[in-house]
């Protein structure tokens, strides 16, 4: 009896500045917390202890019907007393879907005295604590007793927050329903993906792309909001709800906006101006990010709701304007998508307390979402049957062309067949005619080449000759003294062999002996000595030319043959030596060379047309002075390098890219052909070595040809 008087006081106690009922559960019952059972308090700043709440009188009813957190770094105090008539002896509790930074329940049991602190801490109380903050909190209530409970509540977040007040048998199998329904949404959720995934990647269309990362990100925003992420990552509470909460629904947003902008074609299918405000949504959406990084997790949130709300409207809009002009993808986006985006305006208006809180609408979104998910399904894969279509049509066209090229051809295949036998003796004739002309060009092209070979050979027959030429007069004027010494030696001896016939005649004797003084023996044998020298001179420089001459000659030799290239070029300046000009001077630098494969004549032509252009260019000098041709050899360890460098005239840059082109020539009309370098580079090339020239005008030219050791 005195128990009850006590838990009548209490009672007394509770409803003296506020009366609420008392909130009363029996077997398999579930209640929301609505304002008839409830008062609360707004701890601004989130300060006070429950000491300081339990001696508070500005606990108050509210207009609300549900507890509202309006305020940023606040808490929420709701008190309420629960009389427990079921069997067993706690009482579930249970709070709503909803970024929840903390929840804690005192039981202050019968007496003020008695507190037992239940539930889990403020997660901005202990950042580093990776504790579940449990969203059920199981209240100690002996059957048919009554306590008082206080509650505290903190989220960034400002909503209503629906609080259910469960039997334990009814939590028990409600929480299994809640578990298959949430299960059967990310099983819808994870089929999508897989779904889209494999459509994307037969179909390449980005739409696809979108619509999988709308699918990932609305299955992480449900996840997040029934407080599956911190059992799925190990991350802290204050970075679970101040970051990656809002940064998933921001990216969950974009996720939607792209999606939309591809499957509606809005840059198309959008008058200009309409566009833009599309790409203020955009912005519109971005805005929370400023308010994460200054970590206003409060206004971020807000910024969130107001864009959700904004958004969802705007894309109603467009999706009626697009739906009334006619676009097809509209219709499956107003089955759809236009069911979701109202359920999201509903879930705001319901978090905000302007309607009703049931089952219905608490799990509205995963309804629409599902129905949604099913629907855009439907219409992107409408989308293979318009691919379909389009192929069908491409190939019914390419099929109706062929049938009518067939047509054509048919018909014309007589005509074509008469054109094809006039066509083909006009090209037999034709044939015969360009087989005639290609003969005729390589029968001018041989004699081009063998023109220029004369006028190579034209240019040293004038030195040859004088080369010949100063020996054999040479020798032709020594034969006549030489004949005369002859004739007197011829002489003395027949007078010596008379005396010898005559051994006893003195006046054959002093007739000899009068001779040989007069024809002076020692004078006659010096003199024949000394004209016999002079012919064996004679002789062996016109050996020298007949043997260059015969190195020379060899120019068609098709036979690669070791050759010593040192020799070649002084051969070379033999032949040329009576046309190098008086004050043109000739310095060969021959390092030792190997012998090398090549063709020994043509080589010939090659030095023979470089020096011969290097005499030419500094012929045309106008002034003369110490001029002179360099030519060194040298010896790396696979070519060969020969440079001919002379002091001429040089030449420009345009020049120098047209020099080795055939019948290209500075000279004056009737003084070259201009085949020489043309040849010389057809020559080099069939060494498969190289050849350079560095020039400039007023300082002279360097040609430099490299040639390989291994030319097989």
């Amino acid at each position: 009896m005195k128990k009850i008087a006590v838990m009548v006081c209490l009672l007394f106690c509770g409803f003296c500045s506020h009366a609420i009922d008392t909130l009363t559960i029996h077997k398999n019952q579930s209640v929301l917390l609505t304002k008839r059972y409830f008062t609360q308090l707004e701890d601004i700043g989130g300060n006070m202890s429950i000491g300081d709440i339990q001696v508070s009188k500005q606990f108050h009813s509210t207009h609300f019907e549900f507890p509202f957190i309006r305020y940023a770094d606040s808490a929420l105090w709701v008190k309420m007393i629960l009389r427990n008539k079921t069997i067993e002896p706690y009482l579930p509790v249970t709070i709503s879907s909803g970024v929840i930074d903390g929840f804690d329940m005192y039981d202050v049991g019968t007496t003020t005295k008695h507190i037992i602190h239940l539930g889990s801490t403020d997660v901005q109380e202990n950042s580093n604590n990776t504790k579940q903050i449990s969203r059920v909190i199981n209240c100690p209530v002996l059957p048919d007793s009554v306590c008082i409970i206080y509650l505290r509540i903190k989220s960034n977040d400002s909503m209503a927050i629906p609080i259910k007040v469960q039997s334990a048998d009814f939590y028990l199998h409600n929480s299994i329903f809640e578990n298959l329904t949430l299960g059967f949404f990310m099983g819808i959720i994870g089929i999508m993906i897989f779904y889209n995934l494999m459509l994307y990647v037969l179909v390449k269309d980005r739409s696809y792309l979108f619509y999988i990362f709308y699918i990932v990100f609305l299955g992480l925003t449900q996840a997040q909001i029934r407080g599956l992420g911190v059992n799925i990552l190990p991350v802290n509470k204050l970075l679970l709800n101040n970051y990656l909460i809002p940064i998933t629904r921001i990216c969950f947003w974009y996720s939607i906006l792209l999606f939309i902008h591809e499957f509606l074609q809005l840059k198309q299918n959008l008058p200009r101006k309409y566009y833009e405000y599309f790409i203020v949504l955009v912005v519109l959406s971005g805005l929370p990010v400023i308010a994460i990084l200054f970590k206003q997790t409060t206004l971020a949130f807000s910024l969130i709701t107001i864009s959700a709300f904004i958004n969802s409207i705007i894309l109603l809009i467009i999706g009626v304007y697009l739906y009334f002009k006619g676009f097809k993808p509209a219709k499956f986006f107003m089955m759809g998508w236009g069911l979701f985006l109202l359920t999201i305006l509903a879930t705001i208006a319901r978090n905000k307390g302007l309607i009703q809180y049931n089952d219905f609408t608490a799990n509205i979104i995963l309804y629409s979402s599902a129905f949604e998910l099913i629907m855009f399904s439907v219409a992107l894969a409408d989308r293979i049957n318009f691919y379909r279509e389009q192929n069908n049509q491409a190939q019914a066209t390419a099929l109706a062309i062929a049938r009518e090229n067939e047509r054509l051809i048919t018909g014309q295949n007589f005509i074509l067949e008469n054109k094809v036998k006039e066509r083909t003796q006009e090209l037999i004739e034709s044939n015969h005619n360009l087989s005639v002309t290609i003969e005729n060009l390589k029968s001018a092209q041989i004699q081009l080449i063998d023109t220029e070979k004369m006028a190579s050979l034209g240019q040293l027959t004038a030195g040859i000759a004088h080369e010949i030429n100063n020996p054999i007069n040479f020798v032709s004027a020594n034969i006549k003294p030489l004949r005369m010494d002859f004739v007197e030696v011829f002489n003395l001896i027949e007078l010596y062999q008379e005396l010898e016939k005559n051994p006893g005649d003195i006046e054959i004797q002093k007739k000899a002996e009068a001779y040989a003084k007069e024809v002076d023996i020692d004078f006659i044998r010096a003199e024949i000595l000394t004209l016999l020298e002079g012919i064996e001179e004679g002789a062996g420089r016109t050996t020298e030319i007949v043997q260059s001459l015969r190195t020379f000659s060899r120019t068609d030799e098709p036979v690669l043959k070791p050759m010593d290239i040192n020799r070649s070029i002084l051969t070379t300046l033999v032949l040329l030596r009576s046309t190098i000009p008086y004050g043109i001077e000739i310095k060969p630098l021959l390092d030792k060379l190997p012998l090398i494969n090549c063709y020994p004549g043509k080589m010939n032509q090659v030095f023979v047309n470089l020096i011969n252009n290097s005499i030419q260019a500094i012929k045309a000098k106008p002034v003369h002075n110490n001029e002179h041709v360099l030519i060194t050899t040298k010896d790396s360890a696979e070519n060969i390098i020969i440079e001919i460098t002379d002091t001429g005239i040089g030449m420009t840059e345009e020049v120098k890219q047209h020099i080795f082109d055939p019948f290209y020539t500075t000279k004056d009309i009737g003084e070259g052909t201009g085949l020489g370098l043309s040849i010389v580079f057809g020559i080099i090339e069939k060494h498969k070595g190289t050849i350079n020239v560095k020039s400039s005008p007023g300082q002279g030219t360097t040609f430099t040809v490299t040639l390989p050791k291994d030319l097989q």
